[in-house]
């Protein structure tokens, strides 16, 4: 990448071969970033907006750009004695400290007299022009008379030949442009540049993969460790630092080499400095040897605590590891930014779904109550997505962030976990594109929060229940059918709810092959859920009374015949039952009992009477 051409953005382009027949350019999008330029001796370097907008016009003849804010006034650029001295000449500048103040009135005049100036091709600036007008939409009449005055001069304004002292016209017609220099073009009036064919268009994007690898051939003397590296490790480090920089712009990348600079992040390190850039961390938690410790046994700790459900805990801790070992998107030639893993858990209510979210929080973080937790039927209308999202730009509360953008800020390095996820609006699930493919989202104060440490985990009933030809609820799968059956027909109705009945089959693409169908519980798994649910119930009148509760065998049997009698409800179905027939009658029995002196006291009998259990205790 040498030739100029080949660094030169789009919206510059436009604007070269837009001079001849248009007046006025309102540049909106990335105006803030830099620009690659060609040097001449060979090469490129970084430079302000500004300068390469100067670059590019003085190839065509223009001496000089005027630039002005509402804040300082009017200044000229390059600020060199002689351009400076032309400019004053032409336009009767009275220049202090290189600045003159300038209000709306004497501003259109200017642009009015630039727009004829013969003498020099020149070009004016209107630099922050989204803070022109207080409200674009409520100008006040000095604002208003302004803006007429620049519409007008817009469709008035004709392109000219430039003729020098002592020399001829030179050069093709071209206009003296003004170029609005705006964050989005709805800052200015709407009337202004409607239907108007003298008034274009330039948006300003963020640069290419080409052109931040470019930005990181330029950028790599900063990071510690340059002069040793050969051509092949600077190579790899250009291709590195492009591919996990999609999306930033060039003032970004400058960033992240001074932060490698101060932190001494070494060339061959540029993936930590960009996430510190990102997240704030620059220690990788992924990379910690405890870590790994913790997940070459996880699979016998999942499996603990998520009881009959071997091929969601096996897919969990496949997951772990990949994330572990850094090769989440490796078959993408960028996949640094997405998520460190992605889980869609279906299946059955009750059978260890948020369980397992859980579990992994507690495997990884060491607690598992770390993880943030969104119920989705709470986003089942359109507008709720303002309150996880943020509100766009504009509206009441956009300032206020969003609670799930605020939320990874905030933490991370994290596991969020999305409950019930078909229930939430259509709409809101789009935004989920965004982040199972580029692990960012933005929120309505265009601060973006990145995905890419995070896990997200995903849950579902569909499939369980499907409407049949007469729009009746029916089930699907039932307790005591094949694995095979159930994972078929569940993820059978999950493609068929993406596909056909939201009619976004992309969702579905970006979660690929994460989906895992949770099997119904099983006879044998129902006692072992029995066994611990009654266990930390012992141990909750241990830690609460001091006291030992023994539960005999007879007992034990009778519950839990009644508890695992219905299993269409799994776990959460057993704990109910256990609730209603042992734990509410337990704490009756308690609360009657003077348990001053005592150490232990026996379940001697459970009974029922009039769909009213008791519990008798010795």
């Amino acid at each position: 990448m040498t030739a100029t051409a080949d660094l030169t953005p789009r919206w510059l382009k436009d604007l070269k071969r837009l001079l001849p027949i248009r007046s006025q350019f309102v540049v909106s999008g990335n105006i803030r970033d830099s620009l690659l330029i060609a040097l001449p001796g060979g090469g490129t370097t970084l430079v302000p907006a500004l300068r390469g907008l100067w670059e590019h016009l003085k190839p065509e003849g223009y001496r000089f750009i005027l630039v002005y804010d509402p804040a300082d006034g009017l200044r000229v650029y390059p600020n060199e004695a002689a351009i400076v001295e032309l400019a004053q000449k032409l336009f009767d500048l009275k220049l202090q400290d290189g600045i003159m103040p300038l209000g709306l009135e004497s501003l259109a005049s200017l642009m009015k007299r630039l727009a004829a100036c013969r003498q020099a091709r020149c070009a004016l600036v209107v630099d922050f022009a989204s803070r022109v007008a207080r409200a674009a939409d409520h100008l006040d009449a000095n604002e208003h008379r302004f803006f007429v005055a620049a519409e007008k001069l817009s469709l008035s304004a004709n392109p000219v030949m430039v003729k020098e002292e002592a020399a001829p016209l030179t050069g093709a017609p071209l206009f003296n442009p003004i170029l609005w220099w705006v964050n989005r073009p709805q800052d200015l009036p709407s009337w202004f540049a409607l239907d108007s064919e003298r008034i274009a268009g330039l948006v300003v994007g963020r640069p290419d993969y080409e052109l931040r690898a470019e930005a990181a051939r330029q950028l790599a003397s900063l990071f510690p460790g340059h002069n040793d590296a050969d051509e092949a490790a600077g190579a790899e480090f250009a291709r590195r630092f492009a591919d996990s920089t999609d999306g930033l712009t060039l003032n970004a990348l400058a960033d992240i080499a001074q932060l490698a600079r101060r932190q001494n992040v070494a060339l061959m390190a540029v993936d930590d400095a960009v996430r510190c850039y990102k997240v704030g961390a620059l220690e990788n938690p992924w990379r910690r040897d405890y870590l790994r410790e913790k997940i070459r046994d996880a699979r016998t700790r999942l499996e603990d605590r998520v009881k009959g459900q071997h091929q969601a805990v096996t897919k969990a801790v496949d997951i772990l590891m990949r994330s572990v070992m850094g090769l989440t998107g490796a078959q993408a030639r960028s996949g640094g930014g997405r998520p460190r893993g992605v889980l869609f858990l279906a299946g059955p209510t009750g059978v260890g779904k948020t369980e397992l979210a859980k579990t992994l929080t507690q495997l990884i973080f060491g607690d598992e109550r770390a993880y943030i937790r969104f119920d989705m039927s709470e986003f089942a209308e359109e507008h709720t997505g303002a309150r996880l999202l943020g509100a766009p730009p504009g509206y009441i509360g956009f300032d206020a962030g969003g609670e799930l953008t605020d939320a990874v800020r905030a933490r991370p390095f994290s596991l969020i976990l999305f409950d019930e996820i078909e229930k939430a609006h259509p709409r809101i699930l789009d935004k989920f594109l965004q982040i199972l493919e580029d692990g960012r989202l933005t929120d309505g104060r265009g601060e973006t929060a990145y995905f890419s440490e995070a896990i997200i985990v995903f849950t579902s009933n569909l499939g369980i229940y499907i409407e049949d030809a007469n729009g009746r609820r029916v089930q699907n799968v039932k307790p005591g059918e094949a694995y095979e059956i159930v994972e078929a027909r569940v993820r059978g109705a999950i493609a068929d709810h993406f596909k056909y009945q939201l009619s976004r089959p992309e969702i579905l693409n970006r979660i690929g092959d994460n989906i895992v169908v949770f099997n119904f519980i099983a006879a044998e798994v129902a006692k072992l859920i029995f066994a611990g649910m009654l266990q930390n119930v012992i141990r909750r009148v241990q830690d609460e009374h001091r006291l030992l509760l023994e539960v005999p065998p007879g007992q034990r049997e009778k519950l839990l015949e009644q508890c695992t009698r219905d299993l269409a409800n799994g776990g959460r179905g057993i704990g109910n039952a256990l609730e209603s027939m042992f734990i509410n009658p337990l704490a009756r029995a308690l609360f009657m009992l003077d348990l001053e002196g005592r150490e232990r006291v026996t379940v001697v009998d459970i009974a029922e009477q009039d769909k009213v259990f008791s519990v008798t205790l010795t």
